[in-house]
């Protein structure tokens, strides 16, 4: 099958022709149908985030299911299912609480399967890594059953794919994290999937003011489309924060949510806040990358 193969972060990807094993106890083989291309992906490839190679990059994915290892239950060959990056042990004492989200062992982190192995092979019989385990930019793809989510077939492909990372991120950023309230103000900096995704969940919440900012004029009427009460275009960072807050109303959001990985705009995420304010830190910034803020305010008023 062909996959596109980072050979180690910082090096472009090449497309590669690689043998696939049949799936083992526990596991699922499912035909890649569609693949987002998270921000993720990008820090691995730009070299931002160091990882092992070679490496099979990609983590938001929707396939078919074609085979079904031994022991699993609740899959089907030919249904449809999107692809968990982040999938739990079941073992550990989060998941036995029920927070499997909060999984302390998933073997994902470590772009292997459970039994510590990978079922991708080159030519020379030199093992390739699957990207948080499911490496979603390729043909084929064998995940642990627990990866892999049965979703309705009527779901369109490209949208089952942007579930399994971007829509979840944002949208349980909102209801999950956040917990947001019907009625409460939100600020929504950067409008990529993630950022859409946060408004959409704001939407759902029923947050009385939704507040998208962003430097492109199209993400804005794109997030008006989805439930932004105010669109922001963004600029010089005093001007941005007092655009927000009078947009928000009420001295500022009671929720900002920060959607892009950068130290600028984390830092507009946590200024704009009133009083008792919530800022929600959702993009991944490069590692090492760093942001300040100013403690007295954000003490004070209980931020």
């Amino acid at each position: 099958m062909r996959a596109a193969v980072l050979e180690r972060p910082g090096k472009p990807l090449r497309i590669e022709d690689l043998a696939i094993d049949e799936p083992r106890a526990g596991e699922v083989a499912v035909r890649l149908t569609a693949s987002g291309v998270c921000h993720s992906d990008l820090h691995v490839r730009d070299g931002e985030w160091e990882r092992p190679g070679p490496l099979v990059l990609g983590h938001e994915g929707a396939g078919v299911v074609e085979e079904v290892g031994a022991g699993v239950a609740g899959l089907s060959v030919g249904e449809q299912v999107a692809l968990s990056w982040y999938y739990p042990c079941l073992e550990c004492r989060n998941c036995q609480l029920g927070r499997q989200w909060a999984c302390s062992d998933s073997a994902s982190l470590r772009h292997r399967l459970p039994d510590g192995s990978t079922r991708l092979r080159r030519a020379d019989g030199g093992e390739v890594l699957s990207y948080l385990t499911i490496g979603t930019f390729a043909e084929r793809t064998i995940v642990p059953a627990a990866a892999a989510v049965p979703i309705p077939d009527t779901v369109p492909a490209e949208v089952a794919a942007l579930i399994g990372c971007c829509v979840s991120t944002g949208v349980g950023a909102v209801l999950k994290t956040a917990e947001v309230p019907a009625g409460a103000s939100v600020a929504v900096f950067g409008l990529g999937g993630v950022g859409l995704s946060v408004v959409m969940g704001a939407a759902i919440a029923g947050a009385g003011r939704i507040v998208a900012v962003d430097r492109v004029p199209d993400k804005l009427d794109l997030a008006r489309d989805l439930g932004a009460t105010d669109c922001v275009l963004a600029g010089d960072a005093d001007a941005t924060i007092a655009a927000v807050r009078s947009a928000a109303r009420h001295g500022g959001p009671e929720f900002a949510f920060e959607a892009i990985g950068l130290p600028a705009t984390v830092e507009q995420a946590i200024a704009v806040l009133p009083p008792t304010g919530t800022a929600v830190l959702v993009g991944l910034t490069p590692f090492g990358a760093r942001a300040s803020f100013e403690v007295f305010p954000f003490v004070d008023g209980s931020r």
